[in-house]
């Protein structure tokens, strides 16, 4: 989709994780273009008015209402969940994302916890911290099926790990159509449970979108194999909480590893804390310096493209969510 090109030098309202280097650059790339570097949100909405194109992970209903000239608005996230509240799906504004500026690091996480839920690593832990010496059986990941929820960059990255550790890859996506080549099979949601059935890891790397939301119930979580391992790194609300409770206090699954929740911060007194299968980590799987220079790179790509008028990356589909 193209952002066309502006009648005169466009403004651009910038807020965020604006360091000085991503600045210098971005003015480089913009060169001709009325940059506007702003310190936070409420100054972004009140010069927005003026704005041709922002750089925002929000834009409030309001503000957008009085944004005449606004064309085009950049996230920061991958997921530009907080961007697409209705108005914005209504308007004509094109959305952009950082959309997959987080796979690698988000792959390493899953397996990170697949291994780590697994080979039970809090019993290994507990053992250290007492001085212990807990050996005992646990399973290996090569032979296995992942069956990855989602197959975008993350989940695609984290197919071709798996590969590496000689596991069998089943992808599920919305609709038929070509794959990476990462994935041996592939299903559409109408096979949710057939997919849910053959996987030995069940893995959610899809965006939570009026689709995914809710779409691990009950219903689905006894389709999956007993024994089975729920990992979630993407977005949390996917699983309905009480249903995954459910079974991984009955024993029908082995353990979940999750990084991602349908509230958050995790409130101190979630039952998942208290299970000795789950391994909580703090919606942390892509905090690291290579997503964050991956993002910038994505912007200041955009910021180019917008400002010569071509084509944009990265833009979302707003009915979709992604």
């Amino acid at each position: 989709m193209s952002a066309g090109r502006p009648a005169g030098p466009p403004t651009v309202l910038m807020t965020g994780p604006l360091t000085p280097d991503v600045l210098e650059r971005a003015a480089r790339v913009a060169a001709g273009a009325r940059l506007r570097a702003l310190p936070g949100q409420d100054a972004l909405e009140a010069e927005i008015e003026a704005a041709d194109a922002a750089v925002t992970n929000h834009l409030a209903p309001a503000a957008l209402a009085r944004a005449r000239r606004l064309r085009w608005v950049q996230s920061w996230a991958a997921g530009p969940d907080a961007l697409l509240h209705p108005a914005m799906v209504a308007s004509a504004v094109t959305v952009t994302s950082c959309r997959g500026n987080g796979a690698v690091p988000l792959a390493e996480h899953a397996l990170m916890l697949m291994l780590a839920v697994d080979r039970r690593l809090p019993r290994l832990m507990a053992a250290q911290a007492a001085g212990g010496w807990d050996r005992f059986s646990h399973g290996e990941l090569a032979g296995r099926a992942c069956g990855i929820i989602g197959t975008g960059h993350c989940g695609a990255d984290l197919a071709a790990k798996a590969h590496a550790f000689r596991m069998r890859t089943l992808g599920l996506r919305r609709r038929e159509g070509p794959a990476p080549a990462a994935f041996d099979a592939l299903y559409t949601r109408e096979r949710l449970h057939e997919f849910l059935a053959a996987s030995d890891f069940v893995v959610v790397t899809a965006p939570f979108t009026a689709a995914t939301a809710g779409m691990l119930g009950a219903a689905e979580f006894a389709a999956m194999r007993r024994g089975a391992i729920y990992v979630c790194i993407s977005r949390g609300g996917i699983a309905r909480d009480d249903a995954l409770l459910a079974a991984l206090r009955s024993g029908h699954l082995a353990g979940a590893g999750l990084d991602a929740h349908a509230v958050e911060p995790l409130p101190a007194d979630s039952p998942f804390r208290a299970l000795d299968n789950v391994i909580v980590t703090p919606h942390m799987g892509a905090v690291t310096a290579g997503t964050r220079a991956r993002g910038e790179a994505i912007v200041l790509e955009n910021l180019g493209r917008f400002v010569r008028g071509e084509s944009l990356v990265n833009v979302v589909d707003k009915v979709a969510g992604y």
